[in-house]
């Protein structure tokens, strides 16, 4: 987070100049001109708050009692997952807890079964969930490759690993995986098989060292007490642990090279920067530099952050990074990324120019414009309106609820941030056109994206800290899409790491399936492409994590498909979704 002490001024008086001049000036001082606003039929696709009819009684605990220790500001995360494999997405939602000594109620994660018809319901003491901690982020993946996938949480204190047991129940094995004992502020997570053994690995962002007996006071107007800017505190690095294929994991993080005690790491990134079919890891840290972690194919990594252009601002600043996503929003062939910052810091949106460096393009465009006064966490490209380009979303929320006093043009709870691909590697928001619901200002924190009703449209999940868990359904985009379910057989079970190209007419797109990204939070483990108005998939191409490449030609659009690995499509059905008369 910014520094509270010494940059709150300055940061005021930059805002300010930034707003003055934000309409003919770019961030090198030379002249632009505002990237056109299109209110399309596209832009206009409108996401219903569907959070109550959905039967979504949710309300993050933070166990905020006037004190203001740091991770109370923090939390939570969100999570879609098929748990039970019946086809449908349900919900996990992450929680906190009272402070000891300031108990009022019992707070536990939330699971929420889709019941097929537009309904959830609460499933977590069923599941064996109802378990109490000070919860921030959650990781989906199938680490034993039983077919069942198992949920991650991260945690202050002792994180948690919780065995799915393939009969709607989990169990938690966190001292049975050999993962007990390391007590941390760990906040994003991800799967990964970064060895590509067929076996998923695990990497945990830890945040800063902090605990109630270390709590410092700090204060934006130098007499109230606020939370404290991390740079307060000593760092954390994050841990890699390696999956031993027994159930079992070990700590591995020194050996691979991505052990680093300076981070302040509060989100995770799978990605291929490089192309060279080696899962890379990418990190953004809160007022230390950004690090990305290239994959060098023999069990270790080589930090290139600040080579590759990641690590610093333009201006090299080392901001506070929060959340961060990896995509060919550009259809380059190239994952590029985006990291959400503080207030008065903007988005950073990094080009991959396919040369081991990036370049940050927000300052130069409506993503850092847009993003200039407002505080992000929870982020992702995603085709909102399925034509084929991939759009972003930002959940945005300040850290302090007073911040208005000392920065009168920067709100406590904020709008979030929709920006419609335009496909020329240029964006335009789009939130005004989302619908009255979804611009609605709130303090988010976690988000994600998953399809609800299995119509093919990508639905949101977005946490808020101290408040309720808001669903939003996608409604009115009637383009074609293909949705793709994998399946592995040599590589791990839920094909992470799996790179798949979908040709139709002279388009292409290319996407990895991950786990991580956004912010504490995990989207569905499924791929959707939009189509547009191609009426027909010319290809499918996979490469599986085991090296394992396979074609499909001719698939035809708006369907379900599952892939297995050697086996090409297994199933199909329908996706179910009203198109306009012809």
């Amino acid at each position: 987070m910014h520094s509270h002490k010494t940059a709150v001024l300055f940061a005021a008086l930059c805002v300010a100049l930034a707003i003055i001049s934000i309409g003919s000036m770019d961030a090198r001082g030379t002249a632009r001109h505002a990237a056109p606003q299109q209110a399309t039929a596209a832009t206009r696709v409108r996401f219903e708050d569907v959070t109550r009819a959905a039967g979504i009684h949710f309300v993050h605990n933070n166990g905020a009692f006037g004190k203001k220790w740091l991770p109370e500001a923090m939390g939570p995360g969100v999570a879609f997952l098929d748990y039970d494999n019946d086809g449908w997405q349900d919900i996990l939602l992450v929680n906190g807890m009272d402070w000891p000594g300031h108990a009022h109620k019992r707070s536990t994660l939330a699971l929420y079964h889709n019941n097929h018809d537009g309904t959830f319901t609460d499933v977590t003491q069923k599941a064996g969930l109802a378990v109490e901690m000070y919860g921030m982020g959650v990781a989906v993946g199938d680490y034993d490759n039983d077919g069942f996938d198992d949920i991650f949480v991260t945690a202050l204190g002792q994180n948690h690993l919780f065995h799915n047991n393939g009969n709607g129940t989990f169990s938690e094995v966190t001292k049975r995986a050999g993962l007990e004992g390391s007590s941390e502020f760990s906040s994003s997570a991800a799967w990964v098989d970064y060895d590509r053994d067929g076996k998923l690995d695990l990497v945990v962002a830890n945040y800063v060292q902090w605990s109630p007996e270390t709590d410092l006071y700090c204060a934006l107007d130098g007499k109230t007490k606020s939370y404290c800017t991390p740079e307060a505190y000593k760092g954390a690095s994050v841990r890699l642990w390696h999956n031993r294929g027994d159930g079992t994991f070990e700590d591995v993080t020194q050996k691979a090279g991505l052990y680093d005690p300076t981070s302040k790491s509060l989100g995770i990134a799978i990605l291929d920067a490089n192309q060279d079919g080696w899962p890379d890891i990418l990190v953004s840290n809160d007022t230390q530099p950004n690090k990305l972690y290239v994959n060098n194919g023999n069990g270790t990594f080589t930090e290139k952050g600040v080579s590759a252009g990641i690590g610093y601002s333009e201006d090299g600043i080392a901001r506070a990074g929060m959340g961060v996503d990896a995509a060919d929003y550009d259809r380059s062939g190239y994952p590029s990324v985006v990291i959400t910052n503080f207030s008065n810091q903007m988005l950073s949106l990094y080009h991959n120019e396919r040369n081991g460096l990036f370049v940050d393009e927000a300052p130069e465009s409506a993503v850092g414009h847009a993003s200039l006064l407002t505080l992000g966490f929870g982020c992702f490209f995603f085709d909102y309106d399925l034509d084929g380009w991939l759009d972003l979303f930002v959940a945005d929320g300040h850290i302090e609820d007073t911040i208005e006093r000392v920065q009168p043009r920067v709100r406590y709870a904020e709008p979030p941030h929709l920006f419609h691909n335009l496909g020329n590697g240029k964006f335009a928001e789009a939130t005004q056109w989302a619908g009255a619901a979804f611009a609605t200002p709130r303090v988010a924190r976690g988000a994600a994206y998953g399809d609800i009703n299995n119509d093919g449209a990508l639905d949101l999940l977005v946490a808020t800290n101290g408040g309720p868990a808001v669903l939003f359904r996608n409604m009115g985009t009637t383009n074609n899409r293909l949705r793709i379910k994998l399946v592995g057989t040599k590589s791990n079970r839920d094909g992470i790491g799996a790179t798949v190209r979908v040709t139709a007419g002279s388009d292409a797109q290319t996407k990895m399936l991950r786990s991580g990204s956004s912010y504490l939070s995990s989207s569905e483990l499924l791929l959707t492409f939009g189509l547009g108005t191609h009426s027909r998939v010319d290809s499918v191409e996979i490469q599986w994590p085991s090296g394992a490449k396979e074609s499909i030609s001719k698939v035809g659009p708006n369907q379900f498909i599952t892939i297995q690995e050697g086996s090409g499509i297994v199933s199909s059905h329908p996706l179910a979704f009203a198109k306009p008369a012809s």
